[in-house]
C-alpha cells in the first residue's frame, strides 16, 4: 500500500501530536462503544420491551455491518482520500449515535447501530493508515501504541461510563456520549490531518461487498430467529440456505479475482490459518460472554447499571494485565505454547463459571471472570501477532484485513449463537404456571421481562424461576464456551508453529493487535 510518508530530512509537522490526540479520542469512543451497550441492554429491554432476540440484533447490527464493510472502507480511503473517508466515517458514526439517542423503539435502535457500524468500519482501518503521513518511522510505532492503548482503555471504561450514565440519565445517553467525541475527531481531521491516497489500490468490488453483507446478515438472522420460530421453520431454513449460497459465491468470486479484497489464498499458510482460527474462536467466546453476563449481574444479582459495569472489571483487568505481559511470554515460548496455554486457561474459567448457581454470589463470579480475562489476553494477542507475523511482507495489508474481518464474524456469530442458546434454554426452563398465555409469552422473552411480569403479578415463584432459569442458561452457554476454547487449544497445540515470534520494530501492526482486543 502506498502512503505519503515524510522523509527523514523533512521537518515534522508540529501539530502531529494534536492530530494524534484527536485520533485517540475517536478510537477511544469506538473502544468503549464495544462494551457500553452490553451494560445498557437490560435497561433497554425493560424500557423498550425488547426480547432476547431483539437485544441480540441491537448488539449484532453493529458487528455484522462492521465486518462486511471494513475491507471496502479501507479501499475507499486509499482511492478517494483517507482524511476524507475518516471524516465521513466519524460523521456517520455521529449521526447513528444521535438516531440511537432519540430512538423510541427497538427497530430504530437496531437501525442506529447498523449506521454506527458503517462509521466504525470507516474509522478503524483509516485511523491507523494516516499515521505514516504524520510521523517519521521512528515515531510511528509509538503513535500506533498510543492509539492501541486508548482503544484497550475503552473496553473497561465502557461499562463504567455506561453504568454511570444509566444511573443518572435515560438509556439514550449511552449513544449521546459519542457525539462530542466524534465532533472533536471531525474538527481535528479537518484542520490537522494531511490528505493521502493510493490510486493503485484495488477497486471496491460492490458484488463481493453485497455477498459479504447479505451472507452474514442471513446467517445471523437465521441463528437469532431459530429459537422463536423453530429450527425447522421454512424462513429459518431459507435464510441458512441463502447464507451458504452467498458466502460460497463470495469465496468463488474472490478466488477468481486478480486483486481480491479478501485474499483467501492466505488461509493456505498454516501459521496464519490456525492463529486466525484461534483469534476468531476467542472473539466468539468473548462477545458471547459480554452479551450474557450483564443481565445476570443486573437482573439476577440485583445490581444497578453502574454496579454491573464495575463488576465486569475483573475480566477487563485480567485482559489488560495479559496484554502487557503476553509479548515477552510469546517471544520466550512461541505461539504454540502461549496461545494453547491461554486457551486452556480460558476453557478452565468458562467451565468453572458454568458451575454458577443463583446462590453463588458475586465473589465466585469475580474469580472466574478474572481467570477468563487472563485467558483472553494470553490467547488473543499472541494469536493476532502470530497470524500477522506469518504473512509475507508484501501481503500484510490484505492479511490483516482478512484477519480482522474473520474476527468480527466470530464476534457476530458468538452473540447470535450463544444468545440464541441462552434464550432457548431460558424459555424451556422458566415455570410460567398460573400465568395467562399473554403474560407467559412476555415472561419468556427475557429475564428482564420475566422480572417485570413477576413484579406486576406479585409472583415470588416466577421471580425465583426466572433467576434460576437464566443462571442455568448462562451455565450452558459457559459450558459451550469452555468446550470451544478447549477444542481451539487442541488445534493450536497440534498445528501452530513452534518458532518463538520476536516483536519487530518494522511491523507496528503487531501492536495494533491490541486495538480490538
Amino acid at each position: 500500500m502506498v502512503t505519503v510518508t515524510p522523509s527523514p530530512e523533512a521537518q515534522p509537522d508540529p501539530r502531529r501530536w494534536w492530530a494524534l490526540g484527536a485520533l485517540v479520542a475517536s478510537m477511544l469512543t469506538l473502544g468503549f462503544d464495544l462494551t457500553i451497550l452490553n451494560v445498557a441492554l437490560p435497561t433497554m429491554a425493560g424500557d423498550l420491551g425488547a426480547t432476547t432476540g431483539e437485544q441480540q440484533w441491537m448488539a449484532d447490527a453493529y458487528v455484522v455491518v462492521f465486518a462486511a464493510l471494513m475491507l471496502p472502507a479501507g479501499l475507499l480511503g486509499d482511492r478517494f482520500g483517507r482524511r476524507l473517508m475518516l471524516i465521513v466515517g466519524l460523521g456517520i458514526f455521529l449521526a447513528g449515535s444521535v438516531v440511537g439517542a432519540l430512538a423510541g423503539d427497538v427497530n430504530a435502535v437496531i437501525v442506529a447501530r447498523a449506521v454506527m457500524g458503517v462509521g466504525g468500519a470507516l474509522v478503524t482501518p483509516l485511523a491507523l493508515s494516516v499515521l505514516p503521513s504524520l510521523f517519521r518511522p521512528e515515531e510511528s510505532t509509538k503513535a500506533v501504541g498510543i492509539i492501541s492503548a486508548a482503544t484497550a482503555l475503552g473496553l473497561p471504561l465502557g461499562p463504567i461510563i455506561g453504568g454511570w450514565l444509566l444511573n443518572h440519565f435515560w438509556w439514550g445517553s449511552v449513544f449521546l456520549v459519542n457525539v462530542p467525541m466524534a465532533a472533536i475527531g471531525i474538527t481535528a481531521c479537518v484542520f490537522l490531518l494531511p490528505e493521502t491516497r493510493d490510486p493503485a489500490s484495488p477497486k471496491v468490488d460492490i458484488v463481493s461487498t453485497a455477498f459479504t453483507a447479505g451472507g452474514l446478515g442471513a446467517l445471523i438472522y437465521a441463528i437469532i430467529e431459530a429459537p422463536t420460530r423453530g429450527w425447522g421453520d421454512p424462513l429459518v431454513l431459507g435464510m441458512f440456505g441463502a447464507a451458504v449460497v452467498l458466502l460460497a459465491g463470495l469465496v468463488l468470486r474472490e478466488r477468481r479475482m486478480e486483486r481480491p479484497m479478501l485474499d483467501m489464498t492466505l488461509l493456505a499458510q498454516r501459521g496464519f490459518l490456525f492463529n486466525t482460527v484461534a483469534a476468531t474462536l476467542v472473539m466468539f467466546v468473548l462477545s458471547g460472554l459480554l452479551f450474557v453476563l450483564p443481565p445476570y449481574l443486573q437482573a439476577v444479582l440485583g445490581n444497578d447499571a453502574l454496579g454491573t459495569g464495575l463488576r465486569l472489571l475483573p475480566m477487563m483487568g485480567g485482559l489488560l494485565v495479559a496484554s502487557r505481559t503476553a509479548q515477552p511470554v510469546l517471544a520466550r515460548f512461541g505461539a504454540r505454547a502461549t496461545v494453547s496455554a491461554g486457551l486452556v486457561v480460558l476453557a478452565f474459567a468458562a467451565l468453572l463459571g458454568s458451575r454458577t448457581t443463583v446462590d453463588s454470589g458475586y465473589g465466585f463470579t469475580a474469580l472466574w471472570l478474572s481467570i477468563a480475562g487472563l485467558g483472553f489476553g494470553f490467547a488473543l494477542i499472541p494469536a493476532m501477532n502470530g497470524a500477522l507475523g506469518a504473512l509475507p511482507r508484501d501481503r500484510a495489508g490484505s492479511g490483516s484485513g482478512l484477519l480482522m474481518t474473520l474476527r468480527q464474524v466470530g464476534a457476530a456469530i458468538g452473540i447470535a449463537l450463544l444468545g440464541s442458546l441462552l434464550a432457548d434454554t431460558f424459555r424451556d426452563r422458566l415455570d410460567v404456571t398460573g400465568l395467562s398465555a399473554r403474560a407467559a409469552d412476555t415472561a419468556g422473552d427475557s429475564v428482564v421481562a420475566a422480572h417485570l411480569v413477576a413484579q406486576q403479578s406479585g409472583s415470588a415463584d416466577l421471580l425465583a424461576s426466572a433467576n434460576s432459569a437464566y443462571t442455568h442458561g448462562m451455565g450452558i452457554v459457559l459450558l459451550v464456551c469452555g468446550i470451544a476454547a478447549l477444542v481451539s487449544a487442541l488445534l493450536a497445540a497440534a498445528f501452530l508453529p513452534t518458532t518463538p515470534v520476536a516483536k519487530s520494530s518494522e511491523t507496528p501492526d503487531l501492536d495494533a493487535a491490541r486495538v480490538d482486543a
